[in-house]
Parts: C-alpha cells; sequence; structure tokens
C-alpha cells in the first residue's frame, strides 16, 4: 500500500475520530505508530481468537478477492475483522467478541510498520471496504469443519 492508498486509508480511518484532523496530526507523529478509534460509527470490528481466527481468514480469502481490514496481535492470539456498523449488537457467536458503538480498538497507521501491540494482516483499502458478515460466518464455520476433519483423521 502506497501513495495514495495509504492517504485514502488514513482518511477514511480518520474520519471516525471526534476531530479527525487533531487526530490525524497526532497518529502521524506517534513513533509506535499505533492509535485508538472509535468503533461503532464507520465499522464494528468481530474480534475472534487466533485458533479459529487464522483459518477463517484463510477461508475468507478464498472466498472474496478483497475482504475488509483484518487486525493481529503480534502473538496472533486475536484477530480482529472489520465488518458494517451495527454488526457486534447482533452478532451471536461463541467466544467472539464484537467491538461497536461505545469502544475503542488500537489501529496501526497504514502504511508504516507499527511498533507493537497489534499490526495488519489486511490493510485497509482506503474505499470504505468492509467484511460482509454473513461472509465471515460462513468462513468460520467452514474453517472449523476443515479443523473438525483434521482433527478427526
Amino acid at each position: 500500500m502506497a501513495g495514495a492508498g495509504v492517504k485514502a486509508a488514513v482518511e477514511w480511518l480518520a474520519s471516525v475520530a471526534p476531530d479527525p484532523d487533531a487526530f490525524r496530526r497526532e497518529w502521524e507523529r506517534n513513533p509506535r505508530g499505533v492509535a485508538l478509534l472509535p468503533a461503532g460509527r464507520c465499522w464494528d470490528v468481530l474480534i475472534l481468537p487466533g485458533g479459529p481466527g487464522c483459518p477463517t481468514l484463510d477461508v475468507l480469502t478464498r472466498l472474496i478477492d478483497r475482504p475488509g481490514p483484518v487486525l493481529s496481535d503480534y502473538g496472533d492470539a486475536r484477530m480482529g475483522f472489520f465488518v458494517p456498523p451495527g454488526t457486534a449488537t447482533r452478532w451471536v457467536g461463541t467466544g467472539v467478541r464484537g467491538a461497536g458503538r461505545g469502544t475503542w480498538i488500537v489501529v496501526p497507521y497504514p502504511g508504516r510498520e507499527a511498533a507493537g501491540g497489534v499490526r495488519r494482516l489486511i490493510p485497509p483499502d482506503g474505499a470504505g471496504t468492509l467484511t460482509d458478515a454473513t461472509l465471515l460466518e460462513l468462513a468460520m464455520h467452514e474453517a472449523a469443519a476443515g479443523r473438525a476433519d483434521n482433527d478427526g483423521s
């Protein structure tokens, strides 16, 4: 991701901040390259444990060319999938946490490597692409079925 793509991704992410211009200036100067952003306005985040999260991402990227942004902590213990706003309040999946209105998430600056804590597996495209929650659920089921098949062999 370079140039105009980074700028568009920064603008899209910063748009949810209470003061986008001030936020963007602070974020650009932050030596760690991360910032807290409120969820629930332009996107929610569904947070899966890494065990099911990694195979879910594998299935998802086989189903569609461009899912929405996906974040992970550096140990891959948790993965966050950006989904449409309102998804977190309606989600009923066991073991999946939702970050929606009233919650904040740590987001690395697009185009720069974060200095720790969280990293991008799929960066934002700047156009607002999100992962469809129904498609994510189907990918989770397929990944779980694949894990069960492998465990039973």
